[in-house]
């Protein structure tokens, strides 16, 4: 790992033409610069250090029960067939993601967005969506035993009996 420091000085200059006047003035930053080759990136914007370690562990083997991924951002994620069973998806963004088939059983998912998810015959049993976004999501076939949903945006929700 290389890190650097670097002072930067950026000169601004504004030319009023017609008057011939001329305006100047610089600002001073210090930056730091890092060379991290050593650490593995992906496309998924993550919030922490150990939710990346997490989120890399989610897309290699498949699952990540009981894993604390509040605030996580996996809008339009491929997650089809993942276990979540019982996962803090606190705040998590799982816009437009693909949950069809997920074991998202015992998972929190309060203040989570899922507007437009597809979780198609995902394993919702005990889910708590409380207050959750899932405004045009797919749940056809999902089982929503004992799912909480309360204060939930459902609308166009596709799936769900009410």
């Amino acid at each position: 790992m290389i890190i650097t420091t670097q002072k930067k000085i950026t000169l601004f200059a504004i030319t009023m033409l017609a008057s011939g006047l001329s305006i100047c003035y610089y600002k001073t930053e210090t930056t730091q610069a890092a060379n991290l080759k050593s650490l593995q990136t992906t496309t998924i914007a993550q919030a922490n250090p150990n939710q990346n370690e997490l989120i890399n562990r989610l897309l290699s083997t498949r699952e990540c029960q009981g894993c604390d991924l509040r605030d996580v951002d996996l809008e339009k994620a491929d997650l089809n067939g993942v276990d979540l069973s019982n996962a803090i998806l606190i705040d998590a963004d799982l816009d437009q993601a693909n949950l069809s088939n997920a074991n998202l059983s015992g998972a929190n998912l309060t203040d989570a967005d899922l507007e437009k998810a597809n979780l198609t015959g995902a394993n919702l049993t005990g889910a708590n969506f409380t207050k959750a976004d899932l405004e045009g999501a797919n749940l056809t076939n999902a089982d929503v035993t004992n799912a909480e949903f309360t204060d939930a945006d459902l609308e166009g929700v596709t799936g769900l009996s009410r």
